[in-house]
């Protein structure tokens, strides 16, 4: 079936400014797969060309068989968006609302199983103006996967939600993950990327800087761990000595000790520092990117 998405190459420019200076990523089918990046990095762009809703200047991009430039009908009744923001569509009901797009696709989920799937169900009959931030934003992933789509993008899934609600709507794409829709998630929540994606990509000024599992991007499974105790810290690549010779020190319990290695945010924020000193240009701010 070859790779859901395949991308060699890619550029856009926007005037002066080269958004996407040759981007070069695969994405299998069934994986989530994360973008992260600060602003401008060219992450919502990429994401863009992918979706079909805007044109790139070079490159070779496949998405599901088919370059995204020259969509049909029947590709896109297979691909879901979330966008970040979208039309409230205030009057409705979520049942409505549910029910009327399912009649944009040729086979279509059951809309009150899927209000179901989605934690919908008690609200089925409010209008979507009474919905809290949360319930909305689980109505935008129930119309992305109405159509049963087997590529789902979400672009900043869960901006403005608390932490209660975050979680729950992790459980959410977790489910769609294990019942094997491809997903590409881009996001400025670390955590978020670290909990939900097999893959991530870092990109910092049009390009890939890092790409890999969470756990191990950037060398971070094997950089130098930082053992602390009470009285001292260092930093070692052998913490279980050095906790041991600890150990013996204090005659057993090691007052305040915790062993930590970088998190995904210190690689993060190291690969976007290395880019930028590389480019002799200013730190971007981490968010969002377009």
């Amino acid at each position: 079936m070859g790779h859901a998405i395949r991308v060699r190459g890619l550029k856009k420019r926007y005037g002066e400014v080269q958004a996407v200076a040759g981007l070069d990523f695969d994405v299998e089918h069934g994986e989530v797969f994360a973008v992260l990046g600060p602003n401008g990095a060219g992450k919502s762009t990429t994401v863009e060309i992918l979706e079909g809703y805007r044109t790139r200047d070079a490159g070779e991009v496949t998405v599901l068989g088919r370059d995204p430039a020259r969509p049909t009908r029947e590709w896109r009744c297979r691909i879901g968006i979330v966008l970040q923001s979208a039309d409230d569509r205030a009057e409705l009901t979520v049942r409505e609302t549910l029910r009327h797009f399912a009649t944009y696709y040729p086979n279509p989920r059951d809309p009150d199983e899927l209000m179901e799937q989605v934690g919908l169900t008690g609200s089925a009959g409010k209008r979507i103006r009474q919905l809290s931030g949360g319930q909305r934003r689980r109505v935008d992933v129930a119309l992305g996967v109405i159509g049963r789509p087997e590529l789902l993008f979400l672009d900043e899934p869960t901006t403005g939600f608390d932490p209660e609600a975050r979680r729950r709507f992790w459980e959410l794409i977790e489910g769609l993950a294990h019942d094997g829709t491809t997903i590409v998630l881009t996001t400025h929540y670390l955590e978020e990327a670290e909990a939900l994606a097999d893959r991530v990509a870092v990109v910092a000024r049009g390009r890939i800087v890092a790409e890999g599992d969470p756990a191990t991007l950037g060398g971070r499974a094997t950089a130098m761990a930082r053992v602390t105790w009470s009285d001292g810290e260092i930093e070692t690549d052998n913490p279980t000595a050095a906790v041991l010779e600890l150990s013996r020190r204090y005659d057993g319990e090691i007052p305040g000790l915790t062993v930590t290695r970088p998190t995904l945010e210190d690689v993060y924020l190291r690969l976007i520092e290395s880019a930028d000193a590389h480019a002799g240009g200013v730190p971007e701010t981490v968010g969002s990117v377009s």
